[in-house]
């Protein structure tokens, strides 16, 4: 009997790229731009001056790539921390089954919709997959949600499965909803807002056509994901990690779901102390600022935040302990949006905050200060891996930099673009950002890297560079999803427990669909008349 072709570990995959980027380094020569400081209402910005390249040597990397791995540790640190005290905080939260009885609790109740016609047509789930997407598309979309997805792929993918779907379509409610607004950037001023002052045009201009934009990728990509979700109901083998879901379908199950009634005095001292600290905060801070690209308003989200957690925490205590556990998540979720409009908050903050809701659900549920240690580091075991993984994707990138081939890269495919019409420089441009995302992930830093040269060929072809800004934010989006040198999307694999390659024979007919689209939705820049273009 032949054996069974086997997809290779993520860990494989990604040692097998550092291995090419590595070759790579010996064929390419070394070239480098020159650096300079800009201002921007988000603060100073290194960008390349794009008439100062210049050829230097070369570094060909040979044992380096077994140093790799540690240099993409410590490139990335600020994830792989971030996914370790996730891992411990919700092991904690995880013991008291308060995510699995949300999860059956919220079913049951939107279950009983389904007496209405229109809802029983359109399809409960479905209504909750489109709400959900819909939703983290408008955050990522308005101030770029993307790290932020690593923690809601442990509460979506529960969710998915005990919807009779899988953990693909789990990882697509937040981790793929928020990318498809990523792509469609309304108001995210970390890419949108640099890209356009680096362009010189006013920040935020053309939202019209974008709006349009945001539409259309969100009705396409949303649709893509209910037709495979509903495949996997029908046929729930038929997903392709259906085998790697047993571990969800093992520890999150309907079984020992019998609500607890408080006992003793930790779930009131996790009360009472909480709301304690949130009293003190909402007099620190009694009007906050909350901000959506362009548009902010003060108000008072963190009074009235404490107000409805005094509310809330005391009758789900007097519910019961899940509930009240339940309630503890929730409003971390809340102090989550409002830290990152209002304070904008990164993912020092944000472990912070989940660290604390680790603490408080552990007194609650009665752990004691051991007790509660052994369950952080058991957590932060479980998830090892994905911490393990992102640091060696990272070293992807240390080759290629200190091979000083990415700027060679860069060079040769301006001096590509330029001299081409204008559909066809738009089109280049886009091709261009969308394959730079497997060398360049962040945003941000892409902006700073590569708009100067974008901006220089626009004025070269006499292109709209507003259409430029956008082919960058679309072309930024997309191919984030699949490739394995994004951190974010390995952590967000590895905690829901999905091998990369079998992500990627999943994903790569919906990026290439997205892909397609997003070129399509360039065309009218160039050849209708829209504000702002």
């Amino acid at each position: 009997m032949a054996k069974k072709h086997q997809i290779p570990h993520t860990y494989v995959i990604v040692f097998i790229i550092i291995m090419v980027a590595a070759m790579f380094t010996w064929v390419i020569p070394g070239g480098a731009f020159d650096r300079e400081i800009i201002q921007t209402a988000s603060g100073q910005r290194e960008v390349i001056d794009t008439q100062s390249f210049h050829y230097i040597d070369s570094q060909p990397q040979t044992w380096e790539i077994f140093s790799a791995f540690y240099q993409g540790f410590a490139r990335s640190p600020k994830i792989i921390v971030f996914i370790l005290i996730l891992g411990g905080a919700f092991w904690i939260l995880n013991e008291s089954r308060a995510i699995d009885v949300g999860v059956y609790s919220f079913l049951k109740k939107s279950n009983q919709l389904e007496r209405y016609r229109l809802i029983r047509y359109l399809g409960v789930n479905n209504i909750i997959i489109t709400v959900v997407m819909l939703m983290f598309s408008f955050f990522g979309a308005v101030f770029g949600m993307s790290e932020e997805t690593i923690a809601f792929t442990i509460i979506f993918v529960p969710l998915a499965i005990s919807m009779g779907y899988d953990s693909i379509v789990g990882v697509s409610m937040s981790f793929i909803g928020a990318g498809i607004g990523f792509a469609g950037c309304l108001m995210n001023p970390f890419t949108l807002g640099i890209a356009q002052e680096i362009a010189g045009i006013r920040m935020f201009s053309g939202i019209e056509y974008r709006f349009v934009i945001w539409m259309i990728i969100n009705i396409v990509g949303i649709s893509y994901v209910l037709w495979y979700a509903s495949r996997v109901k029908k046929n729930p083998k038929s997903s392709l990690v259906y085998e790697e879901d047993a571990y969800w379908r093992e520890h999150h199950t309907k079984a020992d779901l019998n609500l607890r009634t408080p006992s003793g005095h930790g779930a009131w001292i996790a009360y009472i102390g909480t709301l304690a600290i949130l009293v003190v905060v909402a007099i620190r801070w009694p009007m906050t600022t909350m901000a959506m690209g362009s548009i902010s308003s003060s108000m008072p989200v963190l009074p009235v935040a404490t107000l409805l957690f005094a509310y809330t925490g005391f009758r789900s205590l007097r519910s019961s302990m899940e509930f009240f556990v339940l309630n503890i998540l929730m409003y971390t979720i809340l102090f989550l949006v409002i830290g990152v409009m209002g304070f904008a908050w990164g993912l020092m903050e944000l472990a912070a905050l989940f660290f604390a809701m680790a603490l408080v659900a552990g007194i609650a549920i009665g752990k004691g200060a051991n007790e509660l240690t052994k369950s952080f580091i058991a957590g932060a075991r479980d998830i090892l891996s994905a911490a393990l993984v992102v640091g060696l994707a990272g070293g992807i990138i240390v080759v290629l930099e200190n091979g000083h081939i990415i700027d060679t890269i860069l060079h040769s495919i301006a001096n590509t673009i330029e001299g081409t019409g204008k559909i066809a420089t738009l089109s280049l441009m886009y091709v261009f950002t969308s394959a730079i995302n497997a060398v360049i992930t962040s945003g941000t830093a892409k902006a700073a890297l590569i708009m100067p040269i974008l901006r220089d060929i626009s004025e070269m072809v006499n292109l709209s560079k507003q259409a430029t800004v956008t082919a960058f934010h679309i072309g930024d989006g997309f191919t984030n999803l699949i490739t394995p040198t994004s951190g974010v999307l390995i952590g967000v694999l590895e905690v829901a427990r999905i091998p990369f390659g079998k992500w990627f024979k999943w994903a790569w007919k919906f990026i290439l669909l997205m892909v397609i689209l997003g070129w399509l939705v360039l065309i009218p820049t160039v050849t209708i008349p829209l504000n702002g273009f």
